[in-house]
């Protein structure tokens, strides 16, 4: 099985359900582009959650290329909200798996990302605050 969320250059859209911390479901939309330059691969887009008020995140991945088939890739997202966070996408299978954090903010977490057909992906995923979960996540993202 190819992959090409993330190892193709692409938009992808997505749309799905956030869970807050309390629990409350939220519709989400999400729009992530990715491009690749010889030097990193950059991941950027946002994801809007349709709550009250509305809320948009904005994100943007630098990750190293691979230099080997079959290695994890490392990421790094600057915000002034969750500080310098550095991750790994790891490909098992049909799946690509992140794990991600920052010890100096306390964030931490994890997204997988199962392969349904070449151009489409369910994601799910959570965010933690130390021992605390603050979000969750459930999204289909389409290849534009």
């Amino acid at each position: 099985m190819t992959h090409t969320f993330l190892f193709e250059p692409a938009v992808w859209s997505g749309t799905g359900t956030l869970w807050r911390a309390d629990g409350e479901p939220l519709e989400a939309h999400a729009r992530t582009e990715i491009v690749h330059r010889p030097e990193c691969w950059l991941l950027s887009g946002k994801l809007k959650v349709l709550g009250s008020p509305p809320t948009e995140f904005v994100q943007a991945y630098l990750i190293e290329p691979p230099r080997a088939a079959g290695e994890s890739l490392r990421w790094t997202f600057e915000s002034a909200m969750f500080g310098k966070i550095q991750g790994r996408f790891a490909v098992i299978g049909s799946s690509i798996l992140a794990v991600y954090g920052c010890e100096a903010s306390g964030y931490y977490g994890s997204e997988h990302f199962g392969q349904l057909a070449a151009a489409n992906y369910r994601a799910a995923g959570m965010l933690l605050l130390k021992d605390k979960l603050m979000y969750s996540w459930e999204m289909l993202y389409t290849r534009a």
